[in-house]
């Protein structure tokens, strides 16, 4: 039996969200574990339970030190930028995924990139690739089901045009049989007068 697909809303009851919240930060823990060891990679997640509780995973030995190597990369990218602008607006790709894909697909250079970026781009263009497919499948079906209903009421008109010319021959048939009756009997008539 697979999995169902879950519709993406806010779930109401507190208790299902509680619980939904725990299961779910548990896999994303565990998601941040698999790519650090992975890839090599110094990894902190900071999550905020709905009351304000901070729930954290850090790869290394202390998630103050990748947070504080965070900040200083911050501060030296503002300097290097030269103005007063954050750093977010210096880094090559500032606007979201969607806008990163566009960015590649349009052959901006990917080299700049970090190996995190890189792996978010991966798998946004996977599941990109995969919400394409979907869309082509689904239309490819829809296509073949017009096709298919097009292809019935041809097959129904051509019966029925089948038949009408079944019933013209019968009555053509029919009526040349009446007209040689016809003909033979006024031809008899005459002889007799």
């Amino acid at each position: 039996m697979g999995r169902r697909k879950v519709e993406l809303k806010r779930i109401e009851d507190k208790s299902s969200r509680q619980v939904t919240f725990s299961k779910r930060r548990s896999g994303l823990f565990k998601k941040a574990h698999q790519l650090a060891v992975l890839c090599d990679l110094e990894l902190v997640l900071i999550v905020f339970s709905g009351n304000g509780r901070p729930y954290e995973f850090s790869s290394g030995n202390s998630s103050r030190k990748i947070v504080e190597r965070y900040r200083a990369h911050l501060e030296s990218e503002k300097i290097v930028g030269g103005d007063d602008h954050t750093a977010e607006e210096h880094h090559p790709y500032p606007c979201d995924r969607d806008c990163q894909f566009l960015r590649v697909l349009e052959g901006e250079e990917i080299e700049d990139m970090s190996l995190t970026d890189l792996v978010q781009l991966e798998q946004l263009l996977y599941a990109k690739l995969g919400h394409i497919r979907n869309t082509k499948t689904r239309r490819m079906i829809e296509t073949m089901s017009v096709l298919q209903e097009k292809e019935k009421k041809l097959m129904e008109e051509k019966l029925l045009k089948g038949k009408e010319l079944e019933d013209l021959m019968k009555e053509k048939q029919d009526g040349s049989s009446l007209n040689s009756n016809l003909g033979q009997t006024r031809h008899a008539l005459l002889k007799l007068l």
